[in-house]
């Protein structure tokens, strides 16, 4: 049963003040977190206050402690580190210090904390809570403050928002800052691989992680590195012959570099540390290859936040200040966190216990139960990078006797290259042998289908368009021919990687099936388009990186207003009728309207955002952003919009417009997009291994029930495998959108953190929930 809509205008801020302070190591995203805080603060009539250099600000007092207003926090969205300050504090670890910080707030009647920052920071947060109501004894005994003071602040709010760029802490699928992190690593690693294939090299990346893995695994599964070391799982003994055979090997077949990454807090299987120097002695000594080390540092904390943690931190911020209003005297004091595509509230003291287990386990050498413990998305990254870094000798491969196609279908997307890539090295160690279709449906028809080995896809990751080349072709056209292809290279499954073409075409070769019986195998699309539109997806490869690029396009566009002021921009997204990368672009760029074709609009409403930027040119922000989805109206076009913008405006503001077009298709793929698409296409082959398994009778294959032709969509917490005839009925085939988009409930976010009175339905709002703790292998239920 639906959940009834439930709106925030019933929980009013008036009356309660809200203090936003960072702590410990920054992280890109953490001044979007602070912004959507204060701004969401504000909104809701609650007094807002910074807390300038943490724990050591608030122990201090003073200036430290400042109200702050909607405009305090302009045009900080798209820059790095924390423009409040961090600092380390060891006044706050004593117990004066923690008395000195409660008389601070007290003195400013602040009784509700927004902490961003790591685990330590958090526990501090959940302490100081714990000793409220003693501090403020205290402080009467003292003769500091006024009982009736003390009665009604009686109690503090905390929650917490986890800004770490090593994505260390538990119940959280990813940490505010991670992302951006993730971005600084490729873009060093891309740039090092064509140097390092000039040289014939190998490069040793040294990148952060002291307790954690994250950066060096996710890094290594995004550039296809051939070597990676974490704590979490130590090589095995005798790694060093292993590792060097590998490289050895890998030049044996033509490979011109070797990238190996070491997370900073490697180790062994005996907890020994295991460096970068080590490791690069070792490849010099067995090897004598060039061999160089780069360490990437403070470079990973640096630079702009990528799109992916300006809209976290964002949605995290205002998730935050509604835990707060909501939160009673009973209320533990809790994080808000992300899991898969949903904003979720953990108990503070589970997740950071949960965190702690992991160290321990380490510690213990239980390295297994580490890994397990990091959560399901760290142990899916290991086990596929182990599946596509290791080739197996063809003695120990198992032998299905099944050939598999692999083809793109539709416009090429960032990601669709690491998809296949996967796709075939995946097929390969199932024992299937992996063909390639270049040129969609239409290639397929005219026979242009070869095989293709582990090594002719060394290399794709990073490569951005699509490698086999794809047509938005569909089908139906081509039934005999594809049919007498399917026949003549005995293709026992189908896996495409494409847009909603691509999902047009897996419904018309269902369809066929009663005519072609070549159709009955099994099939299963991975949605790869920038537009996000494909239906029983939330996410497809390839609108991170279109995401990124508009955000990146329209920083630089709001940076080049700022000397000449009063300048509004308007910018056209592409998406079709779909209006997802004009919203979060919108979203992640700071836009003040972002026009889509899903919330239809009207001249008053264009009015409407003409004098809120009148409103807005009066105030110290004087410049404006508004997006517009290419179909979002067919009568109010871009030009129309920048003429009306420009008639109205006309002695207050002046307007410049500029279509983004196809640069959102180009460029390198995110690390979203690689590790997704990567991810993604290897459980699609799993899929395939077993449906022909399932559907292999009397020496052939036969499949023709429904389930045997699905999309492999995420859909809020998991991936899930869905029929495509089932997902007709929540499909809008002539707008080639789905009906119902998550991203919907995120537009009054945009709109309200741009300062429009809107509604926000809170009904999906995160609940309270508990920390899975996964079970170790071989123990009993109460073993942790």
């Amino acid at each position: 049963m639906a959940q009834p809509q439930k709106f925030f205008e019933n929980l009013s801020g008036t009356g309660k003040a809200i203090g936003v302070l960072t702590s410990g190591g920054d992280a890109q995203g953490m001044n979007a977190a602070v912004r959507a805080v204060v701004r969401m603060g504000i909104y809701v009539d609650a007094k807002v206050y910074f807390v300038h250099e943490g724990y050591q600000g608030m122990v201090d007092g003073g200036d430290n402690i400042i109200e702050v207003s909607w405009e305090s926090v302009s045009s900080i969205l798209q820059v790095g580190g924390t423009v409040i300050g961090s600092a380390r504090c060891k006044a706050f670890r004593t117990h004066e210090g923690r008395l000195q910080a409660a008389y601070n707030l007290i003195q400013r009647g602040i009784t509700n904390l927004c902490v961003i920052g790591g685990d330590g920071s958090l526990t501090g947060a959940n302490l100081f809570r714990e000793e409220w109501s003693g501090l403020l004894d205290e402080l009467v005994k003292n003769g500091k403050i006024e009982a009736a003071a003390a009665k009604k602040y009686s109690h503090l709010n905390i929650v917490g928002m986890v800004g770490s760029i090593d994505n260390d802490f538990c119940g959280t699928d990813m940490t505010i800052g991670t992302d951006s992190a993730l971005h600084r690593i490729i873009e060093v690693v891309d740039a090092i691989m064509t140097t390092a294939q000039s040289h014939q090299r190998t490069f040793v990346l040294e990148v952060m992680g002291r307790h954690c893995g994250y950066l060096a695994l996710v890094s290594a599964l995004a550039c296809g590195a051939d070597w990676v070391f974490i704590p979490e799982s130590p090589p095995e003994e005798g790694w060093e012959d292993i590792m060097c055979g590998k490289l050895s090997e890998n030049r044996a077949r033509k490979k011109r570099l070797n990238i190996i990454i070491v997370s900073e807090g490697a180790i062994d299987r005996l907890n020994k540390p295991i460096t970068s120097e080590k490791i690069k002695d070792l490849v010099v000594s067995r090897l004598g290859f060039d061999t160089r080390v780069t360490i990437l540092g403070h470079v990973q904390r640096g630079g702009t936040p990528s799109a992916f943690d300006r809209i976290l931190a964002s949605r995290m911020g205002v998730e935050c200040v509604l835990a707060l209003l909501e939160a009673t005297p009973e209320t533990p004091a809790c994080v808000v966190s992300l899991c898969g595509n949903q904003a979720v509230r953990l108990p503070l003291m589970e997740c950071v216990q949960m965190t702690q287990e992991v160290q321990k386990a380490m510690d213990e050498q239980r390295f297994e139960d580490a890994v397990r413990l990091r959560g399901r998305s760290f142990e899916n990254n290991l086990n596929t990078y182990k599946l596509l870094s290791h080739k197996k000798k063809v003695s120990e491969l198992p032998k299905s006797n099944f050939n598999v196609a692999v083809l793109n279908v539709g416009a090429p997307a960032a990601g669709m290259n690491g998809a296949v890539r996967s796709a075939v090295r995946v097929g390969i160690t199932e024992g299937h042998k992996m063909f390639a279709v270049n040129d969609g449906f239409e290639g397929f028809a005219k026979g242009q289908i070869q095989e293709i080995k582990w090594g002719d896809v060394g290399g794709w990751t990073g490569q951005g368009g699509s490698l086999l080349g794809t047509k938005r072709t569909l089908p139906a056209k081509y039934f005999g021919d594809i049919a007498e292809q399917i026949r003549a290279n005995s293709i026992h499954a189908l896996l495409v990687i494409g847009g909603f073409e691509a999902y047009l075409g897996l419904m018309e070769l269902t369809v066929a099936r009663g005519k072609y019986d070549e159709f009955c195998i099994p099939m299963v699309m991975v949605p790869a388009t920038v537009s996000n539109n494909v239906p029983g997806s939330d996410f497809s490869i390839g609108a991170d990186t279109a995401l990124n690029t508009i955000t990146d396009t329209c920083d630089r566009i709001k940076q080049s207003a700022s000397g000449t002021k009063r300048r509004v921009f308007i910018i056209e997204t592409m998406g079709g009728y779909c209006g997802y990368l004009a919203n979060m672009g919108g979203l992640a760029a700071g836009a003040d309207a972002a026009y889509i074709f899903e919330e239809q609009f009207d001249i008053r409403e264009l009015q409407a955002n003409v004098e809120h930027l009148t409103e807005k040119m009066k105030t110290s922000i004087q410049r404006g952003l508004v997006l517009r989805n290419e179909n979002s109206n067919e009568n109010y076009t871009t030009d129309f919009i920048y003429q009306l913008y420009s008639e109205e405006g006309k002695g207050v503001f002046d307007c410049r417009k500029n279509v983004l077009g196809h640069m959102q298709q180009g460029g390198a793929p995110s690390p979203f997009d690689r590790n997704f698409g990567t991810k993604i296409s290897a459980k699609a082959i799993q899929w395939i291994s077993r449906k022909l398994k399932e559907t292999y009778r009397k020496g052939r294959i036969f499949a023709n029930t429904e389930d045997s032709v699905c999309l492999l969509g995420m859909r809020r917490r998991a991936l899930l495998f869905q029929p495509v005839v089932q997902l007709r009925d929540e499909t809008d085939f002539k707008h080639r959108i789905p009906k119902e988009q998550w991203w919907l409930k995120l537009r009054p976010l945009m709109k309200i953190l741009a300062k429009y009175k809107t509604s926000y339905d809170i009904s999906d709002a995160g609940q309270l929930e508990h920390v899975h703790v996964p079970r170790p292998k071989g123990s009993d239920a109460g073993a942790i």
